[in-house]
């Protein structure tokens, strides 16, 4: 695991923090996606800070973050952020989640619903279909034998259009980075996670009644617009945004496109 970078913090179950605090502000906490870390939000946390307490962590077994000492579970990872908002005194916050994060924000909501403000799901996967459920279990079962990385090239090319890919190999390399700094049964647990969890989310017999925003982008194919208009249909009066023409990263490559429409929503419900 990598040394802490100045200005992070470590909660007592070894979760890798930064909390930027702004007094009197509604906290908005930011949840990155499998094999990231929270330095994904970089480009994201200047537009969120202006109104806003942010904060943002690595998973556990991700970043800085500790690895799990339980079963890995949606539960586990929202029993983590729960653990943090608690650690930090944090009664209720407005819960940003990318793609495995806004399946952990989604379980959050369903389990501690009087903690939050407001939801927003992006590029988050739902009911697949069962060929494609297949296909990412077959990915997730891959990771066991063959390590992270054997994904790695693949991933980029489903994250990114190509003219970003092209024109960023540093970032590329960044990105590689962050998966390398992943435990690895952590990352194969998660992933795990990621393929089967939508399961217990799909058709929920309590419905989600937290203002939530979903957002997509046009051409992101693990988490596509149609899987985001159903997780806004089972989501109490819930709104949604197509980002046109990006890939499952657009928020990488577009930060403003996600984050803009993320705020006025927040703005609206007066946050």
């Amino acid at each position: 695991m990598s040394t802490i970078q100045p200005g992070y913090e470590i909660a007592p179950d070894g979760t890798a923090y930064e909390y930027l605090r702004k007094p009197n502000a509604p906290v908005v906490v930011l949840i990155h996606g499998l094999g990231l870390c929270r330095h994904m939000w970089r480009d994201h946390i200047a537009d969120f800070a202006a109104d806003y307490q942010v904060l943002s962590y690595d998973l556990v077994g991700h970043g800085d973050s500790a690895a799990p000492t339980a079963t890995t579970d949606l539960s586990l990872y929202a029993r983590q952020l729960l653990g943090l908002l608690d650690h930090l005194q944090v009664d209720t916050a407005a819960v940003v989640g990318f793609s495995i994060g806004g399946m952990i924000n989604r379980r959050f909501a369903l389990d501690f619903p009087n903690r939050l403000l407001a939801l927003a799901i992006l590029n988050s996967p739902h009911d697949r279909g069962d060929k494609a459920q297949a296909l990412v279990e077959e990915r997730a079962v891959a990771v066991r034998s063959d390590g992270a990385m054997a994904t790695m090239e693949a991933a980029l090319q489903r994250w990114f259009t190509d003219d970003f890919r092209t024109s960023n190999p540093d970032f590329m390399e960044t990105v590689r980075q962050w998966r390398r700094q992943v435990d690895p049964q952590s990352y194969a647990e998660a992933a795990w996670v990621l393929a089967t969890g939508v399961k217990e989310l799909t058709r929920p017999a309590t419905l989600v009644r937290v203002p939530t925003i979903v957002i997509t982008s046009e051409n992101d194919s693990g988490s596509t617009p149609d899987m985001a208009a159903t997780i806004a249909a089972e989501i109490d009066q819930a709104a949604i945004c197509i980002v046109p023409e990006l890939k499952h990263l657009g928020l990488i490559e577009q930060p403003q496109s996600f984050t803009l429409p993320v705020i006025n929503f927040f703005r609206k419900l007066a946050l």
